[in-house]
């Protein structure tokens, strides 16, 4: 008898498209399930506008009645520039909505010392908005600028996967620093709608066939269904009546007194003055490189990762927040003019809610994987990243902000619910360009843990630890009156872990043999160079070409 040939170990190759999508960017799904899937979108994309709202206007001045009008502006503007982002700009299914990045900018407008001589709570209110109204269009305009004489393509040209390592996972982890801490401002209501989550789309959408889609694909919206009246039946039964003024605000649900500010139908208007420790991060490192050994491209495996960092990254709360985005698989990105047109696209979105006292800009929730976490996750339980989807949403986007104040029901005890949300998947993100760097080359293995263990020691402990004693401190609202106007810019920029680590990861890696063949080939350069040009694969002209022939007029390179 023959001897029996051992199986042989092959580490799985990186794929271009995750298995189990069901719709790519032009195959889209029946309106029916576009409908539903957008609309699940949809209440995500609400949580983290009110929670944007609810920790600026506050601070503003601003009582229910303006939170109210910024929380509905911002949705109905949030409609127009996805379908400006869908037509005109990537041509992916990017959801736009309030972003996390300017928080800190806009809280050091507000707490500058200048209002503080405004008594009137409204008025100040005013006058703070005409002030985030002017910088955020000053700030959309240097974004034109650098849009349209294509210096961010030049940047994405010299990136590689190793760079984006540290880039997308800061990105991710500083989201956790609002994750957890709002789950545990109620633990009745967020610590059970992240365990629903969990039970409907690991076990429910497999142990029910005929429920899959349910509690599959619509996972989200199911559990925020169940959490609601969960959330209701313990405020009608008095649960909250004995308890702080605190907990009563985040877990009742009807403390919010957006209901009653809210007015039934509104238009937003133009008005205001527009002027115009080592071992233990190299411990981590080296652990990345057992999942060279996984399967990182299915669905389920990320996920599961995805749970494991949430639940393992969220309780200590070091990071702060940027976001920056994935798309579709490791290997498969796309050409760098079209991060041009969307830098140019974005720069000129968030001028209509600067004009229209949103108070905040805008930035991309990506449908397939990417800006915002939450987005990717909605992915992994989805399998679906279409244009139609953006679309659809960006109706009720429309149509709930204009028609439907009675949808701000959902935003009483939002916080808890939107916080609960598996944040993982970003973090997971960086796995996949992990897949792409050769990490059994004992060259760029020490390459590659030096540039991320020290950009990552960089922004977790020393950044943060400088921000906090000299200038910001851990809570968003202390902020040292003291500083000039040059530290509280320096304080705003490294406040951003993503910011640091890009510069930091990008420097390393394009100043250290850059121009060596093999650690060109390690760094996984050669994955990502056919999408160097927009002509050098097919798929750029059929996904991302823009409408109505436009691409005459504005080629892409």
């Amino acid at each position: 008898m023959a001897p029996v040939k051992a199986e042989e170990l092959v580490a799985f190759v990186p794929k271009e498209q995750y298995d189990g999508v069901d719709y790519c960017i032009t195959s889209p799904p029946p309106w029916l399930t576009a409908v539903l899937l957008a609309f699940q979108h949809y209440l995500v994309m609400l949580g983290t506008t009110v929670i944007v709202a609810t920790i600026l206007v506050p601070l503003m001045g601003g009582g229910h009645v303006e939170k109210a009008i910024v929380v509905q502006t911002i949705l109905f503007l949030a409609g127009i520039n996805t379908l400006l982002q869908v037509h005109l700009g990537t041509r992916l299914p990017a959801v736009m909505g309030a972003s996390y990045a300017y928080i800190y900018p806009a809280v050091a407008i507000i707490l500058s010392p200048r209002f503080a001589i405004v008594v009137d709570p409204f008025e100040r209110f005013v006058y703070t908005m005409r002030s985030l109204q002017g910088a955020l269009i000053i700030a959309g305009v240097v974004q034109a600028i650098i849009g349209f004489f294509g210096i961010w393509r030049i940047f994405i040209r010299f990136l590689s996967p190793l760079a984006a390592v540290p880039f997308v996972t800061l990105s991710a982890l500083g989201l956790f620093y609002f994750a957890f801490p709002g789950v545990a401002k109620c633990i009745e209501v967020g610590l059970p709608a992240l365990i629903l989550l969990l039970l409907f789309t690991e076990y429910a959408a497999h142990f029910f066939a005929r429920g899959s889609f349910l509690f599959g694909r619509c996972a989200v919206l199911a559990t925020v269904l169940v959490v609601w009246i969960y959330a209701e039946i313990l405020t009608a039964a008095g649960a909250y009546n004995e308890r702080s003024l605190v907990t009563q605000f985040s877990c009742r649900a009807d403390r919010s007194g957006l209901i009653h500010g809210a007015p039934w139908a509104y238009l937003p208007f133009w008005t205001g003055c527009v002027t115009y420790t080592w071992f233990l991060h190299e411990t981590a490192a080296a652990g990345l490189c057992f999942l060279q050994y996984c399967n990182l491209n299915t669905l389920r495996t990320k996920f599961i990762l995805s749970i494991s960092l949430f639940l393992g990254l969220s309780i200590p709360q070091y990071f702060r927040e940027y976001e920056v985005f994935y798309v579709f698989g490791p290997v498969h990105t796309h050409s760098p003019a079209f991060f041009f047109r969307e830098l140019v696209c974005d720069s000129c979105e968030p001028h209509p809610p600067r004009m229209a006292n949103s108070r905040l800009s805008t930035v991309s929730s990506w449908l397939p994987i990417g800006m915002d976490p939450i987005a990717t996750y909605l992915l992994e339980i989805k399998l679906a990243g279409d244009r139609k989807n953006a679309r659809v949403e960006y109706d009720w986007f429309i149509f709930n902000k204009v028609v439907d104040s009675n949808v701000l029901r959902y935003n009483d005890f939002v916080d808890d619910i939107a916080k609960s949300y598996p944040w993982g998947p970003n973090e997971t993100v960086t796995i996949g360009y992990m897949d792409l760097v050769d990490k059994t080359s004992h060259h760029v293995k020490t390459d590659q843990d030096m540039i991320v263990m020290f950009e990552k020691f960089i922004d977790i402990k020393v950044i943060p630890m400088i921000i906090r004693i000299h200038g910001i401190d851990e809570n968003i609202d202390e902020l040292d009156h003291t500083l000039d106007k040059f530290n509280v810019i320096v304080n705003v920029i490294f406040s951003s872990p993503a910011t640091v680590a890009a510069i930091l990861a990008y420097l390393l890696d394009c100043t250290h043999t850059y121009w060596d063949g093999p650690v060109w080939k390690d760094r996984g350069f050669h994955w990502w160079e056919k999408f160097k040009s927009y002509r050098h694969d097919p798929r750029s002209e059929e996904f991302y070409s823009l409408p109505y022939g436009l691409s005459k007029y504005f080629p892409s390179f």
